[in-house]
């Protein structure tokens, strides 16, 4: 069985990455009645959270394994993620990237020096087209989020978190494909039990708010939402782990979405993605969950397309 101790995962890639700060803003405090600690994972290398698990995840191969690569398919924060940790791990990163990833993305993934190849905008074709990239080359498989060693390193950032500020009630994580939420639920089981895990997910992209009332993954189709990070659905890694520890599941609309993260920028002045925002919105949408209690928002990353903003 592989090893899902958080903390172990930490103490390897500690010293590669930033401890990111926690932010508190008065204002919103009040505006939501509760205290919020933002987990600034927009401060990280790569702008996001997911350089935590790519490079946990490469870590764990082979020094065999690595020389070959390392590749994976993603809409841009992973894909600069696998970007990154290739180079601080001397390989190649290949990445498939879907059409219609965000420019700003896309062009970040090439200037880490990753291979780059399009796909059209579907999960089957980027598993095809990442499919024969690895037949080709060799190269380890990384995944997004379906992964176990990914899955673990991305609980370190809500660790990092725990040990600053033990006593929270609530940790909100986004929830699209699934790593972020699963890891936060094992760092939270493993060093803060008392602490419950929440999810904020995209009302148009709801495949893990469904799944969890079936029981069983439903397949994300064609999700619409400003939210790119969170278009991706659960996989059987990190289901299990979801399904039996995340306390509930809440929907946020589009609008919500983009006030939230409007609310972020002018009060905080924060860079953060749609993505990150659905934390925050799920907090407002839903006072009498949050209220008087002291609530970690995971916010996941900033890379936004100043050209085109929502707001």
């Amino acid at each position: 069985m592989q090893n899902l101790s958080v903390k172990e995962a930490y103490d390897r890639i500690h010293s590669h990455i930033h401890q990111t700060a926690v932010i508190t803003s008065s204002f919103i405090n009040d505006h939501t009645g509760a205290s919020l600690f933002f987990k600034c994972e927009n401060f990280q290398k790569g702008g996001s959270y997911k350089i935590r698990g790519a490079l946990h995840a490469s870590l764990c191969l082979t020094e065999n394994q690595r020389s070959k690569g390392l590749g994976t398919h993603s809409s841009g924060n992973f894909a600069q993620a696998v970007a990154i940790s290739a180079k601080l791990t001397n390989t190649k990163a290949y990445v498939v990237m879907p059409s219609n990833a965000p420019a700003v993305k896309r062009a970040a993934t090439l200037g880490y020096g990753a291979i780059v190849e399009e796909c059209e905008p579907t999960l089957q074709a980027r598993e095809e087209t990442l499919a024969e990239i690895i037949e080709r080359t060799g190269a380890s498989k990384l995944h997004p989020s379906n992964d176990i060693d990914v899955i673990v390193g991305q609980g370190t950032c809500a660790y990092e978190l725990i040990v600053t500020h033990p006593d929270l009630d609530y940790i909100v994580a986004p929830v699209g494909g699934g790593g972020v939420a699963a890891g936060t639920i094992l760092a939270c089981q493993q060093h803060s039990p008392n602490t419950k895990v929440i999810g904020a997910e995209p009302e148009q992209a709801d495949d893990a708010y469904r799944s969890l009332k079936e029981g069983q993954i439903v397949p994300s189709v064609n999700p619409i939402t400003i939210a790119d990070g969170l278009r991706t659905q659960l996989g059987h890694h990190n289901f299990p782990i979801i399904k039996d520890g995340i306390d509930q599941i809440l929907l946020v609309s589009e609008k919500a979405i983009i006030e939230a993260m409007a609310l972020v920028w002018n009060r905080m002045k924060l860079v953060i993605e749609p993505s990150s925002a659905t934390t925050l919105a799920a907090v407002i949408a839903n006072p009498e969950v949050f209220k008087e209690k002291k609530v970690g928002l995971i916010i996941t990353g900033g890379n936004v397309d100043l050209s085109n903003l929502p707001f």
